[in-house]
């Protein structure tokens, strides 16, 4: 067993993702049409795993694997999975959920590094889970407590996340609806 520590908020991740993301620029260029700061380390006072999750955002699926290469040449290392679960209600093809994943190199600061195509079901959808969070701190709060207990169950990660997704899930449909009603837009 594994155990899934969720750590209190701390206000550095911000600077953190910064720093990261810089080296990430600098070793992609033109390859990044954007970096973004995703999951729970860029929500303010989100309790998370003290690993940040960073969304670079490509052009074109050729260029999934074209950061890949550039990426492992720098000692990150590409680990599954080659795609995002599919979410009710959105587009089932399986070209709307690729994506790429890998992992900072070896004694660095822990990083999940997501690559997935702009226009894409999966990339817009980490884009607006984060926006709605920070947007509605009590469903932020509600998931934190969901989390935390979560991670008391003492499951391998890939369990962990599964217990996740369908929650995510719930948060992420009225998150569209919210899109829908103030004009956000990736």
């Amino acid at each position: 067993m594994t155990g899934i520590v969720i750590a209190r908020p701390d206000d550095s991740w911000p600077a953190q993702y910064d720093n990261t993301a810089h080296v990430i620029d600098g070793l992609l260029g033109e390859l990044a049409q954007r970096i973004d700061h995703i999951g729970s380390t860029s929500v303010p006072r989100l309790p998370a795993k003290d690993i940040l999750d960073i969304q670079v955002t490509v052009g074109s699926e050729p260029e999934l694997d074209d950061v890949a290469e550039r990426m492992v040449a720098a000692d990150w290392e590409l680990r599954p999975p080659r795609r995002d679960h599919p979410v009710p209600g959105l587009p089932t093809d399986d070209i709307e959920w690729v994506k790429r994943m890998l992992v900072e190199p070896m004694y660095r600061r822990r990083v999940n590094l997501h690559v997935r195509v702009a226009g894409r079901a999966n990339q817009r959808y980490a884009l607006l889970f984060r926006d709605y969070l920070r947007s509605h701190p009590e469903t932020a709060r509600a998931y934190a407590t969901f989390k935390q207990h979560a991670a008391a169950l003492r499951l391998e990660i890939g369990d962990y996340s599964d217990l996740k997704d369908p929650v995510c899930d719930l948060i992420y449909l009225p998150a569209e609806e919210w899109a829908a009603r103030t004009g956000w837009t990736v």
